[in-house]
């Protein structure tokens, strides 16, 4: 009969890397002192010295998706490759490790959330915040049908110059953030009329109702998206921001960064 021990060997024997997510400097020197194991380490910075690191922006509180993140950024920086069977070790309950899961490093899984949070001038928690609101708006809708909705995050000062409004800015001269659950509730709301969101590197709402002028021309979108993904893409080739957008057409929420698309995902598989 097989020892609990035997049973955990089997989940890293013959892997080709093991992923530490934000592991104690003592873990990492008892689990490097392997040389036989390739370790890269996932963490908000590199305090052990690894060779091999992947920054993670922020602590997802869903381990799948710090797992996801991990091997997203890791494929992107060419230390995971395709098909690479990788162990991964995380707390799943509380700080310290206490969860390890086998995993297969899959390319056409991409999503590009790893694009998303990685290197942007805006906070990354304020961008989690906007895209979870995006994600819940494609998910349930507005009043059950529908709904498309743009936000435009981070370099803020440069977005309103590169706009103009297209009603009453609601929130003029307020101090909210978007992370606040009532203030969720007023985007949820708004998204159903025209215009983009302006929101700050801090996550304070600028304003609503923003029409974008930017000029597409150069900007290269997927055939098939209309003129808010066009917009999306203009406002961020031309700004440091990071934009975030909800199909009204196919419920898809995608994401620009620097004229491009970086994230397509639906909302309902996130």
């Amino acid at each position: 009969m097989a020892t609990l021990s035997d049973l955990l060997d089997d989940l890293v024997t013959g892997v080709d890397a093991v992923f530490l997510f934000s592991p104690s400097g003592s873990y990492y020197e008892r689990l490097a002192d392997h040389n036989e194991l390739d370790i890269v380490v996932v963490a908000p910075d590199n305090s052990v010295g690894a060779n091999e690191y992947v920054e993670l922006p922020l602590e997802f509180d869903n381990v799948k998706d710090r797992i996801r993140f991990g091997i997203e950024g890791a494929i992107e920086q060419g230390i995971a490759e395709d098909g690479d069977e990788l162990a991964c070790v995380a707390g799943m309950f509380e700080d310290g490790i206490d969860t390890v899961t086998r995993v297969r490093a899959n390319e056409e899984s991409h999503s590009g959330i790893y694009g998303l949070f990685a290197n942007s001038r805006a906070d990354p928690g304020v961008i989690r915040d906007v895209f979870e609101v995006a994600i819940e708006l494609g998910k349930k809708g507005q009043k059950g049908k529908p709904v498309g909705a743009l936000f435009v995050v981070g370099d803020a000062g440069k977005v309103m110059n590169k706009s103009r409004p297209l009603s009453y800015n609601p929130f003029e001269k307020s101090h909210v953030h978007v992370g606040d659950p009532i203030v969720n509730v007023m985007l949820k709301e708004f998204s159903r009329l025209d215009g983009a969101f302006v929101i700050s590197d801090s996550g304070k709402i600028v304003s609503a109702y923003r029409y974008l002028e930017p000029s597409a021309e150069g900007v290269d979108i997927p055939k098939g998206l209309g003129a808010r993904h066009m917009a999306a893409g203009a406002i961020t080739r031309d700004t440091n921001a990071t934009a975030i957008v909800l199909s009204e057409s196919d419920g898809l929420v995608r994401s620009f960064k620097g004229g491009e698309l970086i994230l397509e995902l639906d909302p309902e598989e996130y």
